[in-house]
C-alpha cells in the first residue's frame, strides 16, 4: 500500500510537523505557517523511529535517513487516520565532532564531557529536513559550523545547572544560554536550532507548497 495520497494544491498555510520539537514549531509559525503536530507515537501501536545509528554510518547519512523515516512514519499516520492531505514535514538534527555523532546527553557527566569537547573548538551541526506531499518525498541537508569560546569549569557547571541542554542534540541550545558561548557561526542559525528555514522553504516548493 502506498504511503502517499494525492490532493489538490493547497490554498492555505496548513501543514503537519512530524516532530514534538517546540523550536521547530516556533520557527514554522515565525514565517507565517500554521503547523499541526503529527505525533509519531501511539499508545497501542508504536510508529516512532529508531534513532540508533547504524554501524559505521556517516553522520550525514544518519540524519538524512532519519528525516526520511520520520516523514514516512508521518505519512502512515496521516493515511491511517484519514487526515487532511496537508504536506508533512519532518527533521532530524545531530552534532558531529572528530567524526563522532553527539546525541542528547544521558546524564550530567555526558553533558559536561560534550561541553568540554566543544570548548575553544568548532563542531558541525547537521539538520536534514524531509517533506511528503502530492505523492513526492524530498529531503534536504543543512550543515553549519559552530565555534565555541574556551569554557571554564564554572561556566560548564552553571550551564548544566540550567538543564536547558538535556533534551537537545549535542547537549546545548543556541537560542538559550549557550548563545553566550558561541564566537562564530558559519551556516544557518535556524538550522542549528533544528529547522533551516531557507532550505525548508525551498524543499516545500519542490513538493508543490509555496510559503509566500
Amino acid at each position: 500500500m502506498s504511503y502517499f495520497s494525492h490532493s489538490n494544491p493547497l490554498t492555505s498555510k496548513r501543514l503537519y510537523l512530524a516532530s514534538q520539537s517546540p523550536r521547530r514549531l516556533e520557527l514554522l509559525r515565525q514565517v507565517g505557517l500554521e503547523p499541526t503536530v503529527l505525533p509519531l507515537r501511539t499508545v497501542h501501536d508504536r510508529l516512532d523511529v529508531d534513532e540508533t545509528p547504524l554501524p559505521g554510518e556517516p553522520a550525514t547519512d544518519y540524519v538524512l535517513r532519519l528525516a526520511r523515516l520520520k516523514a514516512m512514519a508521518g505519512a502512515e499516520v496521516q493515511q491511517a487516520r484519514n487526515l487532511p492531505h496537508w504536506p508533512i514535514l519532518a527533521a532530524d538534527t545531530t552534532v558531529t565532532l572528530d567524526g563522532h555523532i553527539l546525541g542528547k546527553p544521558d546524564d550530567s557527566e555526558v553533558a559536561a564531557a560534550m561541553l568540554r569537547r566543544y570548548s575553544g573548538r568548532s563542531h558541525s551541526v547537521l539538520t536534514a529536513v524531509a517533506a511528503v506531499h502530492l505523492g513526492r518525498l524530498e529531503v534536504v541537508l543543512s550543515e553549519s559550523v559552530v565555534t565555541f569560546k574556551t569554557l571554564s569549569e564554572a561556566e560548564i557547571a552553571a550551564y548544566l545547572a540550567s538543564r536547558e541542554g538535556y533534551d537537545k542534540a549535542g547537549g546545548y541550545g543556541i537560542q538559550g544560554r549557550a548563545a553566550l558561548f558561541i564566537e562564530h557561526i558559519s551556516g544557518s542559525y535556524s538550522g542549528v536550532m533544528g529547522l533551516p528555514l531557507y532550505e525548508t522553504s525551498e524543499l516545500l516548493k519542490s513538493v508543490g507548497f509555496e510559503i509566500l
